[in-house]
């Protein structure tokens, strides 16, 4: 066979493996509102029962039927510290849920002079949080009301992760250990420190960091075989999808590759000895808020892939995992999707929901088109 002949040959196969490729990757869906009449949700969780429980950034935790009604206000939630990018933020039910009843929830304590991000877990009692008690509170307070970070997830072995903002005007404390600014905490279900956490012992930094060097992340995933992923915004660029491994330091604001919102340079760097890379890099940014790791039937194709929501760029978009690292696809649901998204779940039967954050939100769900 004539050279050309052969190159000709390599190409039409790749030509076919790419559209083999986008066609798998491509299902048919169709985006259907699943329920409505909600303000600033924010996140949303699972119960054994069928039903769903969702936050509201203002303060309210309400619960949605199977079938997509949304109940009256449930009671005993925590005040809330409710301005700006401060509010309630995650839930999420223990692993325990079916028999113990808990959920966790984390949101913004204070008021305008002095505020910070906590964690507390209570007993859902019908329409009711019972025996509230919390079991983290960001140190030290801070007068801005903004970044905080907010998401929780629980690890294999039972531990519970929060991520925490660097508070906006104290983004050197991301790599200071002194303080909970810019990290990510893992504790015991009950607020206590694992003894196996990187930093017990070192005198010089706090028991409950498991990773330093975060902005403000609002994405954070733990898949079945234990892997964690996180996102977190940049300032102008420079928003980023990690793995988080314990101890490492994911660099802000030494690495960066983004600019202050009044365009002037954050650091030289966008790479330094003992700091960790993103897997991906969104500059310019996406304002990545809301992460999925997609495991479900009902799509085969995408099973294994993170979603991402974006809250700038009104979008979802696809995250292939690599064996050394991601592939940002793009954007999915163009089309059916066009608002501020706050957050991204896979349901247990299988669908993907989608939270949009508006004064009047509402849940979204994408479902196979037949």
């Amino acid at each position: 066979m004539h050279k050309t002949s052969t190159h000709a040959l390599a190409a039409l196969i790749v030509m076919l493996s790419l559209t083999a490729t986008t066609s798998a990757d491509a299902p048919d869906y169709k985006v259907e509102t699943f329920a409505e009449g909600i303000s600033f949700p924010w996140s949303m969780a699972f119960l054994p029962d069928g039903s769903y429980l969702l936050t509201e950034r203002g303060g309210q935790l309400r619960r949605i039927s199977e079938h997509g009604e949304v109940s009256e206000p449930i009671g005993g939630v925590p005040p809330v510290f409710a301005r700006s990018q401060a509010g309630l933020f995650d839930v999420l039910p223990d692993p325990d849920f079916a028999d113990n009843g808990l959920i966790y929830l984390s949101y913004a304590h204070g008021d305008r002079t002095a505020n910070t991000p906590r964690v507390a877990r209570a007993r859902l009692d019908g329409n009711r949080l019972e025996d509230l008690e919390v079991i983290f509170s960001g140190t030290p307070m801070q007068r801005t009301a903004a970044h905080y970070g907010g998401r929780l997830a629980f690890l294999p072995d039972g531990t519970l992760l929060f991520t925490t903002g660097d508070g906006f005007n104290h983004r050197e404390d991301a790599q200071r250990l002194d303080n909970t600014r810019g990290k990510t905490i893992r504790m015991n279900p009950d607020g206590s420190i694992p003894a196996d956490n990187p930093f017990v012992g070192d005198p010089e930094a706090l028991d409950s960091i498991w990773t330093y060097g975060h902005r403000n992340a609002q994405g954070l995933v733990v898949t079945p075989d234990g892997r964690v992923f996180q996102h977190e915004h940049g300032p102008q660029g420079g928003d980023e999808l990690n793995r988080l491994e314990a101890g490492r330091n994911y660099g802000w604001p030494v690495i960066t590759h983004g600019i202050d919102y009044t365009g002037a340079r954050i650091s030289p760097f966008t790479e330094y000895p003992g700091m960790e890379q993103p897997l991906v890099d969104w500059t310019p940014s996406t304002a990545p808020s809301g992460l999925t790791y997609y495991d479900g039937d009902a799509f085969p194709a995408w099973r294994g892939q993170l979603f991402v929501g974006a809250l700038a760029e009104r979008s979802v978009r696809r995250v292939a995992l690599t064996a050394d690292g991601a592939v940002d696809h793009g954007r999915v649901f163009e089309e059916e999707i066009s608002s501020r998204v706050r957050d991204v779940r896979t349901g247990p039967n299988g669908f993907i929901y989608v939270l949009t954050d508006h004064a009047d939100g509402k849940v979204l769900r994408i479902r196979p088109a037949r």
